[in-house]
């Protein structure tokens, strides 16, 4: 049987599968509406707008296309409404994150596999020579755009309401997530959920919505059937690993809860009612920290949200070891680690190539684009958010670094209020060290850090960098884990 040609959705949607006759309906493995292998809302419903995993796919998707991120916005946020008063704002967005989040029924309805599906989807059809998989990571996308392959997420993010709930009251969320992952886990009996409630990184709205990462404990169908059929013969697959640990309280039965995250660049000893920096946050959210009282934690040291399954290793493993396809692991045990490897190899890379490399952006969170990088020929070093710790992390690589001729800042503002992230004038040192250009976004500076800017600013931003054409061949999978492994080591970055 010949395989139609696919023609992907220039927005990233699910495509076509196009005869020499045209459209002819739905491509293998999309659906709409409900139907009979499945039911519920879609994977471009269920991942949560704005989340990590969701602006990633996105971006690789059209960076492997040959097209940036000019058209990815930005979730709803308590910056959109800069100008009412505080709790003006706090009843906007309830609103329109009401809008936006799953509702219960809808969330207990969600098909995990379906998900997967609409991830894959979003890739062009044709074969690669090979994949990235694992945790959500800037740089994991910057590294397979270089390879000229597809990254993968080993999980997602899902937002769901919570009529009634309350910034302050940990307890109150716990039962309502463990009752939501129940529902969910009917229909998905394999995926994890690790609920997060953390008013550090998301103020008032973890008072409306509760967090959700969904997480598989084994390859999904989707995954596999897409790795099967793009992949060329021995083709390497790279699984990347988030070692982050955090407190958290697992009763078993799927369903996991941590109060605080990583990413909220506090500790968790932050997350006790007499912390200075929680009252800080509680009070910044509408809340009231005497009533903070979160459970008991039963293990001190579980991998965080953004971990991969055991079980999603091990079926990645065992699907490899069947097609013949060389497995590799990599583990970052903070997110620079792996930032600064990859931004070393990018440099090797581009000088490779004859360019110069001297070129640097540093990007953060959402505010990437892969193309715009790879079409000026610049180094990126990426910053999952904007805690005060990632960005000294970028100065002292870069104080260690061979200097950079200029350095383009894009500082994502978070949003939210908190003593964790960093000020402007960091940002600005980080800027600083570009001998001839250094330059600060003015845009996501303007109102920092209780603004929010969308993703298409970083492409507005790299636009205006002059084209350094041709774009190199890909990086051989070899080379890129030899460069890893010399860059990283001495940091903690394991390449296995």
């Amino acid at each position: 049987m010949v395989e139609a040609p696919f023609e992907p959705h220039p927005d990233g949607k699910p495509g076509r599968v196009v005869s020499e006759r045209g459209t002819v309906g739905p491509g293998r493995g999309t659906r709409t509406g409900i139907t009979a292998d499945g039911a519920g809302p879609a994977g471009e419903r269920v991942v949560t707008s704005g989340s990590t995993a969701r602006v990633l796919v996105a971006a690789a998707a059209r960076a492997l296309r040959g097209v940036d991120c000019a058209d990815l916005s930005h979730p709803p946020t308590l910056a959109r409404f800069p100008g009412a008063p505080e709790a003006v704002r706090r009843a906007a967005v309830a609103r329109t994150v009401g809008r936006v989040a799953l509702s219960v029924d809808q969330a207990a309805e969600v098909d995990a596999e379906r998900v997967a599906r609409w991830f894959v989807d979003q890739y062009p059809r044709r074969r690669y020579p090979g994949a990235v998989l694992g945790s959500a990571h800037g740089a994991a996308v910057h590294l397979a755009v270089a390879l000229g392959v597809p990254w993968l997420p080993a999980g997602f993010e899902m937002t769901v309401r919570w009529t009634d709930g309350a910034v302050d009251h940990p307890r109150a969320a716990r039962e309502h997530g463990a009752n939501l992952a129940g529902r969910l886990q009917r229909g998905n009996a394999d995926v994890h959920v690790r609920q997060v409630h953390c008013p550090a990184s998301r103020g008032a709205l973890a008072g409306e919505t509760v967090t959700l990462a969904v997480r598989w404990q084994r390859l999904p169908c989707a995954y596999a059937r897409f790795l099967a059929a793009r992949l060329e013969p021995d083709a390497p697959v790279l699984l990347l690993r988030d070692a982050r640990t955090w407190p958290v309280r697992d009763d078993g039965g799927g369903h996991s809860f941590q109060v605080g995250c990583p990413a909220s660049g506090l500790d968790p000893v932050d997350f006790h009612a007499d912390s200075p920096a929680l009252r800080q946050v509680i009070r910044s959210a509408g809340g009231d920290c005497s009533h903070w009282d979160p459970p008991d934690v039963s293990s001190a040291r579980a991998l965080a949200e953004n971990g991969v399954e055991a079980g999603f290793e091990l079926g990645a493993r065992e699907w490899t070891g069947r097609r013949g396809h060389p497995l590799h692991r990599v583990v970052f045990p903070q997110p620079e680690v792996l930032s600064a490897a990859t931004a070393d190899l990018y440099r090797g890379w581009l000088r490779s190539a004859g360019k110069t490399g001297d070129r640097l952006v540093v990007e953060c969170g959402r505010l990437l684009d892969p193309w715009q990088v790879v079409r000026a020929g610049l180094v990126p070093y990426w910053c999952e958010n904007a805690a005060r710790r990632g960005v000294s992390a970028a100065e002292w690589w870069l104080a260690g670094s061979e200097p950079f001729t200029s350095v383009d800042v894009l500082p994502e503002p978070p949003g939210v209020p908190s003593p964790a992230w960093a000020g402007l004038p960091q940002w600005l040192a980080v800027a600083a060290f570009g001998r001839r250009r250094r330059a600060l976004d003015r845009t996501a500076a303007r109102g920092y850090p209780v603004t929010s800017v969308p993703t298409r600013r970083a492409t507005e931003v790299l636009r205006n960098q002059p084209y350094d054409l041709p774009v190199p061949p890909p990086l051989a999978v070899d080379a890129a884990l030899a460069a890893l492994r010399a860059n990283g080591t001495a940091q903690g970055l394991l390449v296995g």
